[in-house]
């Protein structure tokens, strides 16, 4: 099975404003395979300009930022297609549509690299960036898992938080963790009515 990267797709809407969401991607065949579950605001974008920017970023602030609502980060036209870099992106990669594999549920969309550029170095994750992409990763399938396993989990994330976690970092993770209490709260809502 092929390795998945954790990323930041920046694509443009129909109306040329930026979008940021994670995504999981991998490498199959020399190209980038992106599968972005219906509906999705990426999809719609992906397939009606045909192009995408991978960013890759240790600030896991887009990442949490991304699903809690969080998604005016500063950006910079892209080199060479129709696109969106992040300013915070270590390297970042332009993507041109190549092939699409229907599905009902999760098409795979697959990308030829046109144009790709190192900022600064990566200088590896701490354990509590890993942590904050793990919940990030979580919180994107609440609702498909009970809130034991979701307890659980963050009980286990918490403690690379505890340890190693700077401003960022924590910032993040308050973002993920209020996420998760709200919609706990709608469960708990849901069981009383």
């Amino acid at each position: 099975m092929p390795m998945i990267y954790e990323t930041i797709i920046s694509s443009l809407d129909a109306s040329n404003q930026p979008h940021i969401a994670p995504f999981g991607t991998r490498e199959r065949d020399g190209l980038i395979l992106i599968a972005p579950f219906r509906p999705s605001s990426s999809l719609d974008n992906l397939l009606h300009h045909r192009c995408a920017v991978m960013n890759l970023t240790d600030d896991v602030r887009i990442f949490a930022g991304a699903l809690t609502g969080r998604r005016d980060w500063p950006v910079r036209r892209a080199d060479k297609i129709n696109g969106v870099v992040l300013e915070s992106a270590l390297a970042h990669r332009e993507l041109e549509l190549v092939e699409i594999r229907e599905d009902e549920t999760r098409p795979e969309l697959y990308f030829k690299v046109v144009h790709e550029a190192q900022h600064r170095p990566f200088r590896g994750f701490n354990r509590a960036q890993a942590a904050v992409i793990e919940l990030a990763v979580l919180v994107s399938r609440l609702h498909m898992l009970p809130v034991e396993k979701i307890d659980a989990e963050i009980a286990y994330l918490q403690i690379a938080v505890e340890k190693t976690a700077g401003e960022h970092e924590l910032q993040a993770w308050q973002w993920l963790i209020e996420c998760v209490d709200n919609h706990k709260s709608a469960i708990r809502m849901e069981n009383l009515a």
